[in-house]
């Protein structure tokens, strides 16, 4: 079926965020004299909310929900103001996106991050190119759950069949899977190429222009 729509993850996928987002988290951790973590470790600790990430990043013995919580809006409070210092597009992502507007296929971000910031950072960066932003608002409805995939979908008055959803982690190719929408692997992310296969991807893509072959095929 022909490719009316794609739906993008954020972190790691159209955008390299990893800088800003360790960033923010260390200098919690440096707050509270905690140990800090590594750009690599952090990798591991994007793709399921910043709330996980929080969680996964404070020391074993103070991961109560009350802390976890209290780190949660120390984190995202610092984040806001510097989620965009070093977060920049992957390189073939701007021309990626202007092809796919120019064949008027619809373009969509759906992410584990907070709405607020998932929309921040689209606006920003990538002004008046998608025409849905959906980020996490409740626990609920986090990836690998499909209902807001399938919002967005409705709201296109596309088939889920007709849509890509493009992801660098295993989430994201769950979330297409249980979407029953296409699932493609990008290899510049924050996961292996292996995790994605494992976890559902029918394409692996080295180069957001290797998208356009597919889209075509």
């Amino acid at each position: 079926m022909k490719c009316k729509g794609v739906i993008f993850d954020l972190d790691g996928t159209v955008v390299d965020s990893l800088e800003d987002i360790a960033n923010s988290m260390n200098t919690v951790l440096q707050q509270l004299d905690y140990p800090t973590h590594s750009y690599e470790q952090y990798q591991y600790f994007i793709g399921s909310g910043l709330r996980n990430l929080v969680s996964n990043s404070l020391p074993e013995i103070h991961r109560t929900e009350r802390q976890i919580e209290h780190c949660y809006l120390l984190m995202v409070d610092g984040y806001r103001d510097y989620c965009t210092i070093e977060t920049k597009p992957y390189d073939g992502i701007i021309e990626l996106l202007d092809y796919l507007v120019s064949q008027n296929i619809k373009l969509g971000v759906f992410s584990n991050k907070s709405d607020e910031l998932t929309k921040k950072i689209a606006a920003f960066l990538f002004p008046n190119y998608f025409e849905s932003v959906v980020g996490l608002s409740t626990e609920a409805l986090k990836k690998p759950n499909p209902a807001e995939a399938l919002s967005i979908c409705s709201s296109w008055k596309l088939e889920p069949e007709e849509i890509f959803f493009v992801g660098d982690s295993g989430i994201d190719m769950q979330t297409a899977t249980n979407a029953n929408m296409m699932a493609v692997g990008v290899s510049w992310g924050y996961r292996p190429e292996e995790e994605l296969m494992a976890e559902g991807a029918k394409h692996i893509i080295n180069h957001p222009s290797d998208l356009i072959q597919i889209v075509n095929s």
